[in-house]
């Protein structure tokens, strides 16, 4: 409980003022488990030994689990001494400032109380227990054999994390977002139970499209048709409720439809039209890859190896292929959002002839068939496939959903100052339809 509520607001806005300059490494509240876990859990985080300093206490113990309100916050040892007089400005802040731990470069958490050692052991060994309880839920419930990669891979202390590796020029990025003139019509399709049909649209209006809700009711009716559309993007979500299996309802309103068929037969066939697909999308344009020129390499889309739905952030590549959307873009690495229960690419046998355009990969940079980095469990970690000629590209995870920095949770340093590296898959569709 708070017993002067003029604390939280100071404190409150000294935190506010401390981010926007700078000052601020890292920041976690007190809560469940207290200050021990607190600390604990932001030393697992950054993979970085801590040496914690306690006074001289009746019951170190105490202070170390108490849930009371409070918070973390990590700084620069060069910073320390202007923190904590800005801090001494507020009356309300002065009794409850402490600097609790410094980091250390060996791997191990220390507790000192009155500068004796009360516990020390190793980052790695805390981590285990840490995450043996979930890792014993997790056999139960899910697969086994993936709970076991992940609790590997948390335990790895040289994983170096997520980051962008091979980023494109930033030359690149320089595009007329402002788009004097006739827009090129992209068609936002959608079914019952899609729910990623509004980031889409705004990102292919972001590159300089014209963005037109269809809805599949639309095109069986025939108020709306494709032969006045340049590009279709086919969204992600659950249609039908996945019951036919992910993607395979929406594809059959399409494929037992003679007039809906021959609709999307012609605009698949002609040369000036592109296709993205997405997640749902991506399952329903596989299963017609027989009305989709160049797409009979297509692998179908099954259910996750881990057993589970499995939304995260996950590392990718960006692979030698014809796809018109990742022009430019071989070798890129970084984070995506993924999102879906039936994502792992079978194919009934892996050809030359196979299109990859994007791959999971570790946080090294490897391909890689191993649980959580390959989400799913793709066969050479697939995660996009594209066609003969780059017109048609299928991918499971999310670039719409983070093709801005504001819908990342974090923001390297080389991404433009407003959109990450996946604005580019959408200025790409630009490029080719002026081109």
């Amino acid at each position: 409980d708070a017993d002067d509520p003029q604390a939280i607001k100071d404190f409150f806005t000294a935190i506010q003022l401390l981010n926007e300059n700078g000052y601020l490494q890292s920041y976690h509240d007190r809560s469940d488990g207290g200050l021990i876990v607190t600390l604990l859990e932001m030393a697992f985080a950054s993979r970085c030994g801590l040496d914690i300093n306690l006074p001289k206490l009746e019951n170190p113990i105490g202070c170390l689990f108490s849930e009371e309100l409070g918070a973390v916050i990590q700084i620069r040892e060069a910073n320390k001494h202007f923190v904590l007089d800005y801090f001494s400005q507020y009356a309300s802040l002065n009794e409850h400032i402490h600097v609790v731990a410094t980091t250390n470069e060996k791997s191990e958490i220390s507790i000192f109380s009155d500068g004796k050692v009360i516990l020390k052991n190793s980052l790695q060994s805390l981590l285990r227990s840490f995450s043996l309880t979930t890792h014993a839920i997790q056999s139960i419930r899910d697969n086994p054999s993936t709970a076991n990669e992940e609790l590997e891979s948390i335990l790895d202390l040289t994983d170096p994390g997520m980051s962008i590796k091979k980023m494109p020029l930033p030359a690149r990025r320089k595009i007329n977002t402002k788009h004097s003139g006739k827009r090129p019509h992209v068609a936002i399709l959608r079914e019952q139970g899609i729910n990623g049909f509004t980031e889409m649209a705004a990102a292919f209006k972001y590159a300089g499209f014209e963005a037109q809700d269809v809805h599949m009711s639309d095109i069986i009716s025939g108020s709306i048709s494709l032969k006045n559309i340049v590009g279709l993007a086919v969204c992600g979500g659950f249609s039908y409720g996945d019951v036919l299996g992910a993607g395979r309802g929406w594809a059959s309103a399409v494929r037992y439809n003679k007039s809906v068929a021959e609709e999307f037969s012609d605009f698949f066939s002609r040369q000036d039209t592109f296709t993205l697909g997405v997640c749902n999308g991506c399952q329903m344009l596989s299963s017609l890859r027989d009305i989709i020129p160049g797409a009979s390499h297509w692998p179908y889309f099954k259910k996750n190896l881990s057993e589970q739905f499995e939304a995260r952030l996950s590392m990718v590549k960006i692979s030698a292929s014809p796809s018109i959307f990742f022009r430019d873009l071989e070798g890129l690495m970084a984070p995506i959002s993924i999102a879906h229960g039936e994502g792992r690419a079978d194919y009934p046998g892996l050809t030359r002839e196979t299109k990859y355009c994007m791959q999971y990969v570790n946080n090294l940079g490897v391909v890689t068939q191993k649980y959580p980095a390959n989400p799913n469990g793709s066969t050479d970690g697939v995660a996009g496939v594209t066609s003969d000629d780059g017109r048609v590209t299928l991918m499971m995870p999310h670039p719409e959903r983070v093709f801005l920095n504001q819908q990342l949770s974090w923001k390297s340093a080389l991404n433009s100052p407003t959109e990450s590296v996946w604005m580019e898959i959408f200025h790409n569709a630009k490029r080719w339809i002026q081109n």
